[in-house]
């Protein structure tokens, strides 16, 4: 009946005070009341599970006497921390650390077990210089302040890392991610250019592309789902606008927007894209129409259209597996 009356703190944590004989140890000062209510839960045997004592060690004052000081969190945690940070002061970078992430994984060859996401060779030409990469450059500068601050930390960890947090930070699903990843030196691991996708393509290429990285149709429909984020540039891929009007928000605008709005070719000189004909504010480039040409791809936007949550869980596990293309797992 007593033990009742305690408070929960106290319930939780007499039997781990009565294990440690610290029950009468405490009992000065201001504390001696606790000491009382804790020596008292643990005469009347009440028990606490490994959680709820993890759960009061936060509580402070004579819970940190008792357990110590807390450890700091985990390095990761401070790495998003840092991340969010920078996405705070430009949110366009969200979806150019998703951009950079997805460019580092994007050279994996399956067939040679060749590029991936492991060595972090885009540090060094010629894979910088790639047509594909242009701009990521000011993406990598963004993180050298959290790789200064983390030194034990790969840069083939934080730029793919970074993806995920930038996802996650924008309300896209939680994406599974295991650290591991290793730098290689200059010259080591170079892949040749070409192995991203051309936008100008059609879905044949599409397939050529992500089929080489062991991605089928669905997988391909659900990574082409990140163009919810983000602009293209003219100074960087020579396209220009953003595929939806929430470009810093995860959702499935970008197939919503592709099946339920009018697109034209825009008139301009730079390279054939498609504008939306109501006002011409939003794009699709050549290979995002290939999803609505192509029957076996059209049926995946016609599903995630329809099911958001389909797209958000189908996205985690395609970019999940991305960022896992050439990193070797024991």
């Amino acid at each position: 009946m007593f033990a009742a009356r305690l408070p929960a703190t106290a319930v939780r944590l007499a039997p781990v005070i009565a294990r440690r004989g610290l029950a009468t140890t405490i009992a000065t000062g201001s504390n001696k009341h606790v000491a009382k209510l804790l020596a008292a839960g643990a005469a009347a045997g009440v028990a606490a599970s490994m959680y709820e004592v993890k759960e009061v060690k936060a509580e402070g004052g004579i819970m940190s006497w008792i357990f110590g000081e807390s450890k700091p969190a985990g390095e990761w945690d401070a790495v998003r921390k840092e991340i969010e940070a920078i996405l705070e002061d430009n949110p366009d970078n969200g979806p150019f650390f998703t951009r950079l992430a997805w460019h580092c994984a994007g050279s994996y060859d399956k067939n040679d077990n060749s590029g991936g996401s492991n060595g972090a060779t885009m540090r060094f030409s010629p894979e910088a210089d790639h047509g594909g990469n242009a701009g990521l450059d000011l993406a990598r500068d963004l993180l050298e302040d959290v790789k200064a601050a983390h030194p034990s930390l790969s840069y083939a960890d934080i730029y793919t890392f970074a993806g995920v947090a930038a996802i996650e930070a924008m309300g896209g699903p939680k994406i599974k991610w295991n650290a591991g990843r290793t730098d290689f030196s200059a010259g080591e691991g170079v892949t040749p250019d070409g192995r991203l996708p051309d936008a100008t393509q059609g879905p044949e290429h599409l397939r050529a592309i992500f089929n080489r990285m062991g991605f089928n149709d669905q997988e391909i429909v659900a990574l082409s789902g990140a163009h919810a984020l983000g602009f293209c540039h003219d100074d960087r891929s020579g396209f220009v606008g953003p595929w939806t009007d929430t470009p810093h928000e995860f959702s499935n605008k970008y197939f919503q927007y592709m099946l339920n709005k009018k697109w034209q070719l825009k008139k301009w000189n730079g390279p054939a894209q498609f504008e939306n004909a109501d006002d011409g504010t939003l794009m699709m480039l050549p290979t995002d129409m290939a999803l609505l040409t192509d029957t076996s791809f059209r049926q995946w936007v016609d599903v995630y259209a329809a099911d958001s949550d389909a797209f958000s869980k189908d996205f985690a596990a395609a970019f999940s597996k991305l960022l896992e293309l050439g990193v070797p797992r024991s």
